[in-house]
């Protein structure tokens, strides 16, 4: 009985689903996080975490960036916040878990632990050096040729930017994580990583702003963190933050798992660690 997590399935990929479609819990209690992700239209996101909430008997899921993207080829036409409730509540409806729901206590190997799924965006806060400002972090990236799509698909409406969405969904997640019973153990979910230090080996350093906040480079410890689990990077591993491990549970695309030398061989366990 183990607590796992993958992320960035990106199902769009044949590879990438024919590999989602092999994913099978090895025990008939295994939990299953993902980590954002999944796909970019409506109708690929809900096939793969239906079939996965087929299998395992607890699946909690939290977006990633490709996940809220309004994307051409999507009949499903709306953005921003219109688009993450619709997909919470597509999701419920298979019974997956998501981060408006209450957050589900692990009481297997390792628990009890109460798993709380996290959607935060990102602030242009993990700036290139030599920046003090977004728009100065901004002007660097574009100067040397890196831009993420975010900036063309990923709408913070009503909101007038991402980075507010950022805010309020802080604001938002704070007040859930705060109201938690003292002396409670939690892993952290979120598509994005909580701390810096993982975006430090990123092959193009100024994308790390559209990577996380550092409002959240405390929260390990401020909530008693068992284990961090993220994705987004392409950058399957684990460091150890303050004594908590935070573990990538990226597979990403098949030119990146495709040059390691063992294929990927499914998720990776949190619990017990």
């Amino acid at each position: 009985m183990s607590l796992v997590a993958i992320s960035d399935l990106h199902i769009r990929h044949k590879d990438n689903r024919a590999f989602t479609e092999k994913l099978w819990p090895e025990s008939a209690d295994d939990w299953l996080l993902v980590a954002g992700d999944v796909a970019e239209t409506t109708d690929d996101i809900l096939w793969a975490m239906g079939l996965l909430a087929e299998r395992f008997p607890t699946v909690v899921w939290v977006p990633g960036n490709h996940d809220l993207w309004t994307v051409p080829s999507d009949p499903v036409r709306l953005r921003g916040q219109a688009r993450y409730d619709h997909l919470v509540a597509a999701l419920r409806d298979l019974g997956v878990h998501t981060p408006e729901d209450p957050y589900p206590v692990w009481e297997g190997p390792g628990g009890p632990v109460t798993v709380a799924p996290l959607f935060l965006l990102y602030d242009h806060t993990f700036r290139p050096e030599g920046a003090a400002t977004k728009e100065e972090a901004l002007e660097i990236a574009y100067s040397r040729g890196v831009i993420c799509t975010d900036e063309h698909l990923l709408h913070p409406d009503p909101l007038p930017t991402r980075d507010a969405w950022c805010r309020a969904r802080l604001d938002y997640t704070r007040a859930r994580l705060d109201a938690l019973a003292p002396g409670t153990d939690t892993v952290l979910v979120n598509h994005f990583p909580l701390v810096r230090e993982p975006t430090r080996i990123l092959r193009y350093p100024e994308f790390a702003q559209w990577c996380g906040t550092e409002e959240t480079a405390d929260w390990h410890t401020r909530y008693r963190a068992r284990a961090v689990v993220y994705g987004h990077l392409h950058i399957p591993r684990t460091i150890v933050v303050d004594g908590v491990p935070h573990i990538e549970v990226s597979l990403g695309y098949p030119r990146e798992w495709g040059r390691r030398p063992s294929p990927p061989e499914g998720p990776r366990t949190v619990l017990p660690g």
